[in-house]
């Protein structure tokens, strides 16, 4: 699943009966272990979610679904889309929803489901309507990986309401999910979750019966290195949390048995009794194993970066990147490169983007730009990475410190406007070709003045079309070596037009 929490209704009946049972004994908590701490702590109700709360208000659509029968008003439930990135709570809110009274839930992924299985559903889903007077709530996730045709034979299910459809993706839905579906459902955009997000819920995970039953206690420097991790993923979050759980009982675990029994004759953290390791023989817990920041090192050394190859994330990111270098902040350039790189990013494609940036954003107000733009897309190519990062690195620097000008950019814009409108007539005659054969008796060349002639080598005459003659397109700003450019490109203007 590429969502919070992942799949297993089962987990959650038997977190429930578990949590129903009052405290768990040491058999119960050792049993509840076979599901992953993050299936374990998916929440049961709408309340218990984390973040999200611009979707989860009085009377949303949300609301409405998890209400079941039983919600008021006459209108029906809606389909959704939740776009998001993993860990935000897609699948969890599927979930809560699949327990509204009134309602059958079904779940497919479409890493494996195809056209039979939507079209068993949809005919499934139409009997329990007709009747059992129940709605069938279908869960599909990675919706973005169903093609056309696969997304089609949701359609009748949807608009006739024989389904109400929670479909989830993390890819954009503009570009992955058909017109005719998205118009047939709400699209709701899942945020990532705050750092205040992710600390509440691993905070809960320790303490709940459900999680770690208060068996460990969290250091402030390991949930803070936790919470720095995740990326705003609970997901992740949780299963670090579970790992580092893990470490810490195995180290309690190897000191345990060299360990004597302290002075007032308790036995030492985490030392094993006559049961269960790590459990007491009288059957109460020890006292909680500290969780400590090197325990969480050990279980998560890197950051998730949050990057897609082939989705928005190339985009926004590589947006990003040309922004700062436009803004001259070369520290959030350098942190764009930095992400881009660790996350796979082609070193050739960061290249050619600054390279695009030199010309366009720097121009000619420092023209060594593009010439250190280039030379670090060629030498990126011949030392590869990871040295090339150092390469791209020193051209990101010396863009995002140089003085800008978009001048040369928006002098070729304005000129390709004017021929797309069909300005720009017939070339004068004596700029015309003149080599070739009877080209002179045409008047071709004719009263040309060759430019080496002039005084400082500028010629008055006419260079464009007549209808042309006096427009300007580059128009020079007072940055960097532009300041030099406009003086002289005005005396040169005078010149040539013989002002």
């Amino acid at each position: 699943m590429e969502d919070l929490f992942g799949s297993g209704a089962a987990s959650d009946d038997e977190s429930e009966d578990s949590a129903a049972a009052g405290p768990l004994t040491d058999a119960g908590w050792m049993a509840s272990q076979r599901s992953p701490l993050a299936v374990r702590m998916r929440p049961r109700t709408l309340d218990d979610v984390v973040g999200q709360q611009h979707l989860l208000g009085h009377g949303s659509p949300l609301r409405q679904l998890a209400a079941g029968a039983e919600a008021s008003g006459p209108a029906g439930p809606s389909s959704v889309i939740l776009w998001g990135p993993p860990g935000t709570g897609k699948t969890t809110l599927a979930h809560v929803i699949a327990r509204g009274p009134g309602r059958k839930f079904v779940e497919l992924s479409a890493i494996t489901a195809g056209v039979k299985d939507v079209r068993r559903v949809m005919d499934e889903a139409l009997t329990a309507r007709d009747l059992y007077k129940k709605t069938t709530v279908l869960f599909l996730d990675e919706i973005h990986r169903f093609n056309k045709a696969q997304q089609d034979a949701l359609l009748p299910g949807v608009e006739n309401r024989w389904v109400v459809l929670v479909a989830a993706t993390t890819e954009n839905p503009s570009f992955s999910v058909v017109s005719p579906l998205l118009s047939r459902s709400l699209l709701l955009t899942l945020k990532p979750l705050t750092d205040d997000d992710i600390s509440g819920l691993l905070q809960r995970a320790v303490a709940d019966a459900r999680g770690l039953a208060g068996r460990v206690e969290l250091s402030e420097e390991a949930l803070e290195h936790l919470v720095r991790l995740s990326g705003g993923d609970a997901r992740r979050a949780l299963t670090a949390l579970e790992a580092a759980a893990g470490v810490a009982f195995g180290d309690a675990d190897a000191v345990g048995p060299e360990m004597s029994a302290t002075d007032d004759g308790e036995r030492g953290v985490g030392e094993p009794g006559e049961g269960e390791p790590g459990l007491a023989g009288d059957g109460a817990p020890d006292a909680p194993v500290l969780v400590e920041l090197r325990h969480t090192e050990r279980a998560l050394d890197a950051a998730a970066v949050r990057y897609d190859r082939a989705g928005d994330q190339h985009y926004d990111v590589a947006s990003a990147f040309i922004k700062s270098i436009r803004g001259s902040d070369v520290d959030a350039s350098l942190h764009y490169l930095a992400r881009m790189l660790e996350a796979g990013e082609d070193p050739r494609f960061v290249a050619r983007r600054i390279v695009i940036s030199a010309a366009e954003d720097i121009g000619m107000a420092d023209p060594t730009a593009l010439q250190t733009a280039v030379a670090a897309a060629q030498a990126v190519q011949l030392i590869g990475m990871p040295e090339g990062r150092i390469i791209l690195a020193e051209a990101v620097v010396h863009l995002a410190t140089a003085p800008k000008s978009n001048a040369a950019y928006l002098g070729i814009n304005k000129a390709i406007a004017d021929v797309r409108a069909g300005y720009g007539g017939s070339i004068p005659m004596h700029l015309r070709d003149a080599h070739y054969p009877g080209a002179k008796q045409l008047g071709h060349g004719k009263s040309y003045k060759y430019a080496h002639d002039e005084p400082h080598g500028v010629a008055t005459q006419q260079y464009p079309p007549d209808d042309l003659v006096g427009k300007d397109y580059y128009q020079p700003t007072a940055n960097g070596a532009e300041r030099d450019i406009a003086a002289r490109l005005e005396r040169l203007r005078r010149i040539v037009r013989g002002q």
